[in-house]
């Protein structure tokens, strides 16, 4: 950056999260000044701000003056929800748009972006998920098989990928519309079957069990097609680069033993 240029402000909500974490991490190494928005706001290496998604308006400080607004924070309550469109969808979308006004009233937003190591300690939705074959929990498996189930895969990415990809996005000109941001879609058996052989050390094919119900090979597979047009590059497209420390991270949050 030369001295005349201005620094650009990114603001991230949900930045307690794991992807927030990491894309908050990475946009500091890119020069960026960054806000981010949470809701129990906390002592630590960046200047928080409290908002919440169901509250109208609290977004206002964090977005203003920010050049890009990454909207990451949402309700994730996968395990134990009974109603998903209620629980999850409904607040979701109101959340979006109260972030959204709020930026409106910024005015200097001038995109908005919607849907490793982790600097957060947070034991979060995703990890567990990803992490259920090898710790043998029968909630968050559960979980996995409710997505294959439901989406015709196991869709995963590698969380630098997703980041480099929130930010080309927001970077790139002629960015607009909607894109998917996914590695490779998978199976539950296709990763049981690649997880015991690379982590023999866990009983993946006793925490499996038998079910009739699920997939040899994907039955569906996003595409991200339409990134790769427009210039994004995957770097990790294999389990074995998806998982590559993904499982120490598992390990440092307590989630699968040391």
């Amino acid at each position: 950056m030369s001295a005349g240029d201005k620094m650009k402000t990114a603001c991230v909500t949900g930045g307690s999260g794991y992807i927030a974490s990491a894309l908050i991490k990475m946009l500091l190494e890119k020069g960026y000044a960054v806000k981010t928005a949470v809701r129990n706001p906390a002592l630590g290496p960046l200047t928080v701000l409290r908002a919440d998604l169901e509250e109208e308006g609290s977004f206002d400080d964090a977005v203003a003056g920010c050049d890009y607004a990454f909207l990451v924070a949402a309700p994730v309550n996968l395990a134990s929800g009974e109603d998903p469109e209620k629980e999850l969808i409904e607040p979701a979308v109101r959340g979006t748009l109260n972030v959204m006004r709020s930026c409106v009233k910024a005015g200097t937003v001038k995109r908005v972006i919607l849907f490793g190591a982790a600097p957060s300690m947070n034991i979060n939705t995703s990890v567990p998920n990803c992490l259920a074959l090898l710790s043998g929990d029968e909630v968050w498996l559960g979980v996995l098989k409710v997505i294959e189930r439901t989406s015709g895969s196991v869709p995963l990415g590698h969380i630098d990928d997703l980041c480099r990809a929130e930010l080309f996005v927001a970077e790139e000109p002629a960015a607009a519309g909607r894109y998917n941001s996914c590695g490779l879609s998978t199976t539950v058996v296709e990763l049981a079957r690649f997880l015991e052989h690379k982590y023999p050390e866990y009983d993946v094919k006793r925490n499996l069990q038998a079910d009739d119900q699920l997939l040899e090979k994907p039955r569906v597979c996003l595409s991200s097609a339409k990134l790769v047009r427009e210039g994004f590059e995957f770097k990790h497209n294999t389990l074995g680069e998806i998982y590559d420390n993904v499982v120490e991270y598992g390990k440092a949050l307590g989630i699968l033993p040391n």
